[in-house]
């Protein structure tokens, strides 16, 4: 590609992570360190979200640029919100959560204003290869990861490659039942483990038993949730049981799907700790065969702000590395 910003050879690649409340970019190696890095608020229904993701890097190379004028890059990597076509890079769904995005062809506007190579996939994807890089899915070929936050996501590795799927949805274990008669959820399923295990459902839940029971909700958040649990609080205790109930059903399917060395969890409901990790592999361990539980472990995610910025760079090295083309 002709552009005064590419170098195939370049030790360099810039992340973007792309949320419903903020864009993360960044200049990042393949070590993992981050050189430069750069932040805007989304404004998710006042500009178009596509068009701010280029204004974000934009405003990093321009930053760069300053100190070193002949600053080079092999490529861009994006790590979003939303379901993602992962060959073309549009985005074939997005929720309310940032209107107007589903549709945007993400990949052929950056690749026409940049002249870069270009990479997008999901951000529980890319948060997957910071994990296969740097965190505790280093040096495991199969491996699972959670992220439990306003919803789930989920990243699934086979033989050390990302599985995407026919066009790059697999991974949606947030809306895997676990539940038959569960309640309704937004993607029209029921009993979803979206329903339970995220940190919007377990403050809804929690608020509604509250509710029932005639007691205040004011300031009743997830973190609420885990404190009054922590201290033994008999309600937040019935609302934390259920989740990890539901959580362990989960997990304890995809074990026996996919015969994981590893599940990774992170995410907001992660926070809780270790009790949380403690309970939940007593519950995997009850609904498990034992034989497929003998070489799998529960770990929590790898810490740090810049992970998502950090696996969506990592894309270029990931995939040059196997011969994709860009």
């Amino acid at each position: 590609m002709n552009s005064g910003w590419y170098d195939a050879q370049s030790p360099y690649a810039i992340g973007v992570d792309i949320g419903g409340t903020k864009i993360n970019t960044g200049i990042v190696c393949e070590s993992g360190e981050v050189l430069h890095s750069l932040s805007l608020s989304t404004l998710a229904g006042q500009t178009h979200t596509g068009n701010r993701a280029m204004e974000a890097v934009e405003n990093l190379l321009q930053k760069v640029v300053l100190e070193q004028p002949d600053f080079r890059v092999r490529g861009i990597g994006i790590g979003s919100a939303g379901q993602i076509e992962w060959a073309s890079g549009h985005i074939r769904f997005s929720s309310d959560l940032i209107p107007g995005y589903q549709g945007t062809q993400l990949k052929k506007m950056m690749e026409e204003r940049f002249h870069l190579p270009v990479h997008v996939d999901n951000d529980v994807n890319v948060l997957a290869l910071t994990e296969k890089r740097f965190g505790a899915g280093k040096g495991i070929d199969n491996f699972i990861c959670l992220a439990l936050g306003t919803g789930v996501g989920g990243a699934i590795v086979v033989e050390g490659r990302l599985v995407h799927g026919a066009w790059g949805g697999a991974g949606e274990i947030g809306h895997m039942s676990v539940n038959f008669q569960g309640p309704f959820c937004i993607c029209g399923g029921r009993g979803c483990l979206e329903q339970y295990a995220s940190g919007t459902s377990i403050a809804r839940r929690m608020r509604e038993k509250l509710v029932s029971e005639g007691l205040p909700v004011e300031d009743v958040d997830t973190r609420e949730v885990f404190a009054r649990w922590q201290a033994g609080e008999p309600l937040a205790s019935t609302i934390m049981e259920e989740t990890i109930a539901a959580l362990g059903t989960g997990i304890a399917s995809l074990i026996h799907t996919f015969n994981p060395g590893l599940i990774v969890i992170g995410g907001g409901v992660a926070e809780a700790g270790e009790l949380l990790f403690d309970r939940l592999r007593q519950e995997v361990r009850s609904r498990t065969m034992a034989s497929m539980l003998d070489a799998v472990r529960i770990e929590p995610a790898y810490k740090g702000n810049w992970s998502g910025m950090i696996g969506a760079a990592l894309q270029i090295w990931e995939y040059a590395d196997e011969g994709v083309q860009l």
